[in-house]
């Protein structure tokens, strides 16, 4: 049975490693059947959160820009892939206030299969990993999320420098196991 599969691409650089590994993901999940859309967050306006906690009382981020498009689809989505560069050991700002934002409806992004793309121009895998703890912290806050893999692409500084690397039939396989 197909399934709704949003991946949220942090990558301010279109055609960026994470971003290439992104297309690689979605084109392995249409493949087998899935509903997918690609966002890339940077090309949209969302602000961060300012904790006025507005949302709590209203249900409503009192910040009127892209996000309510965005999480709204998060909620819709069966399946989450978030993808980031490394930057300076965590995640880019770009998806960090999206995951930020979502308090607003947190509670309604449930039940969800996430999926994890991280890159970075360092080759040690031990330099993903607080990226990772980034993504699986924001995981842990989402009732019945159930982590379902990982790709990594170390050693990838130079925007495409991603396109002659393994990972990225890795990314496809992995995304074509979405079923």
């Amino acid at each position: 049975m197909a399934k709704k599969v949003l991946i949220l691409s942090g990558s301010p650089r279109k055609g960026g490693n994470s971003d290439v590994l992104c297309n690689e993901f979605m084109r392995g999940a249409l493949e087998a059947g899935n509903e997918v859309e690609k966002i890339r967050v940077a090309e949209k306006n969302i602000g961060f959160c300012t904790g006025c906690y507005a949302c709590k009382k209203t249900g409503v981020c009192a910040i009127k820009d892209d996000m309510a498009e965005v999480l709204q689809k998060m909620i819709d989505a069966e399946v989450i892939v978030l993808a980031s560069p490394v930057y300076f050991y965590s995640i880019c700002a770009q998806l960090k206030a999206v995951i930020d934002r979502t308090v607003a409806r947190w509670l309604e992004v449930k039940d969800k299969e996430f999926y994890y793309i991280v890159t970075a121009a360092d080759e040690e895998l031990s330099s993903a990993e607080t990226t990772l703890a980034c993504f699986r912290g924001y995981a842990d806050c989402v009732e019945g999320a159930k982590e379902m893999g990982v790709i990594c692409g170390m050693g990838n500084y130079e925007k495409g420098e991603v396109l002659e690397k393994p990972v990225m039939v890795e990314a496809y396989q992995m995304g074509k196991k979405i079923l």
